[in-house]
């Protein structure tokens, strides 16, 4: 199995730096001020609303954040989802309808932040890094921020695109006898964490058969295209590591903090994913390990090739060292060299010649040099 990078790798590159630069535009601005900073998607932007309890189930799709009044139940489970970033005014009518912060809305359209847990009187905001496998290109990955408003009785995602990270979450939600059906909106702010964090198990299975491939490929035939492919896949296992770290200290800070949005028996979840994303981590220091380790095979390999060839070269100059001496002395410029005067000097010369080196040839052939 051969692995190359396609040239995607290449513009995601300019695209986070697109995003970074972007960041610029809120210069001067007051804390607050709702700017979208980062990849605008070309998919319009959708809103849908589940509510649920143990014997209920409904789905809505909305245009308008004015349509949530008229959906309010106490007695059911709300989960609003926003794909799309684009329309700052839909972030800013659901920050007045359930009184979020400012900033908090300023934060969940700046794409660039970390994993992070801010609490607030009322609601616990959560920011966490979807990452995803694009099939179409070798190992491409694409990163997604997804902002998570946990309330009681109601949760609230707002994601870049629309894609199918939630789809094992409706699925789930089919099965009135599930446990998510019984629990709170707790519980549903815990199955999101743990439905992003379980698409980083198949990033990681990827990532495990990538590695396995360069490192069969390096073995056969270490090129400049393959360090070039460890330096790429190094660069997404840093982005990838800074990714998913912090999730690490926001699900232990989870375990710890006093509010009544999570309840006790909840919290045993929570703690599971948090074991979820240290395996995770462990898995990519290992990971960067073994790029380390391909890059060191790499440069030995390219250090064995250049003693290879100038093992080559040393034999050859060995074998015309005493062919240059016997030619040196024969032509230098003497009145008597009676050997010049002989009539078969010239043939025995060559055979001279071709003993020396066939003896040569001989000797290193049994010290194993050749």
């Amino acid at each position: 199995m051969s692995v190359t990078f396609s040239k995607g790798h290449d513009l995601q590159q300019r695209a986070d730096k697109i995003t970074r630069s972007r960041s610029a535009d809120k210069s001067g601005l007051p804390p607050g001020s709702l700017i979208h900073i980062g990849e605008k998607h070309a998919a319009e932007r959708s809103i849908s609303v589940i509510q649920y309890s143990t014997d209920k189930l409904i789905r809505h799709d909305i245009r308008a954040i004015g349509e949530l009044r008229q959906l309010q139940n106490k007695a059911l489970i709300t989960w609003v989802n926003v794909d799309g970033l684009n329309d700052t005014s839909v972030i800013e009518e659901i920050g007045q309808e359930l009184n979020i912060h400012p900033l908090v809305l300023e934060d969940i359209l700046s794409t660039h932040q970390r994993p992070k847990l801010e609490e607030y009187e009322d609601y616990l905001y959560l920011v966490a890094k979807g990452i995803s496998l694009d099939r179409q290109q070798h190992f491409h990955l694409q990163y997604e921020q997804i902002s998570i408003l946990l309330l009681a009785n109601y949760v609230v995602t707002f994601k870049e695109k629309a894609d199918d990270t939630f789809k094992p979450i409706y699925a789930h939600l089919q099965n009135g006898k599930a446990r998510l059906r019984q629990f709170g909106s707790d519980y549903l702010a815990y199955v999101i964490l743990d439905t992003i964090v379980d698409e980083y198990f198949v990033v990681e299975d990827s990532l495990d058969e990538i590695i396995d491939s360069l490192e069969d490929d390096l073995l056969l035939d270490a090129n400049t295209r393959i360090l070039r492919d460890i330096q790429q896949l190094r660069r997404e296992l840093i982005t990838m590591k800074r990714s998913i770290s912090p999730l690490r200290d926001l699900l232990a800070i989870i375990q710890r903090t006093d509010t009544v949005l999570l309840q006790e028996k909840t919290l045993r979840y929570y703690g599971d994913v948090y074991d979820h994303v240290l395996r995770v981590t462990d898995s990519l220091d290992s990971y960067r390990e073994r790029i380390a380790a391909l890059q060191d095979i790499y440069l030995s390999s390219i250090s064995n090739k250049m003693n290879e060839t100038m093992k080559i070269l040393t034999i050859f100059a060995s074998i015309f060292i005493p062919l240059t001496f016997i030619t040196g002395i024969y032509g230098m410029n003497f009145e008597y060299m009676p050997e010049l005067k002989w009539r078969w000097s010239y043939p025995l010369l060559w055979v001279l010649f071709i003993c020396i080196s066939i003896a040569l040839l001989i000797v290193f052939k049994r010290k194993k040099w050749l």
